[in-house]
């Protein structure tokens, strides 16, 4: 796997995380997405935002944020004046899914306790958004 620092997109997302990144993809995905979509099988794999330039078969435009970062040039948005902005609000669309809603989170723990430390706990704080009830006044119940 390459360096997780870069494999941590701009946004806050953990691309080493993702599972179109090009190390977790496995031969099911990769045929369940051609079979459903059409995308050929080659342009599947991810190797990270930063690599690709925010440009994958379901973003062939690229990304605004990761434009933003680039045009401000800042390493993380939560380095920017103006973090957070709108490029990071969160929404309910496929919340259940994906991991968008913990950008702000992620970046701002990277800014608290830096980006190694945040390295190691991501996978553990990745699992736990898919698997954890929200308890109103406590967060993530266990």
């Amino acid at each position: 796997m390459k360096d997780k620092k870069a494999l941590t997109a701009p946004c806050g997302l953990a691309c080493f995380l993702c599972f179109l990144y090009e190390d977790n993809l496995t031969d099911e995905l990769t045929n369940t997405i051609h079979a459903k979509w059409g995308v050929p099988k080659e342009a599947i794999a991810c190797k990270g935002c930063r690599e690709q330039d925010g440009k994958h078969f379901h973003l062939p435009h690229g990304c605004a944020t990761l434009d933003c970062a680039k045009s401000k040039k800042v390493q993380f948005c939560s380095d920017c004046a103006d973090f957070p902005c709108s490029y990071l609000a969160p929404v309910a669309d496929l919340a259940a899914e994906r991991p968008h809603n913990m950008k702000v989170y992620n970046l701002s723990r990277i800014r608290k306790i830096g980006l190694e430390r945040w390295i190691e706990e991501a996978e553990q704080i990745s699992k736990k958004y898919f698997t954890v009830k929200f308890v109103v006044g406590k967060g993530q119940a266990d």
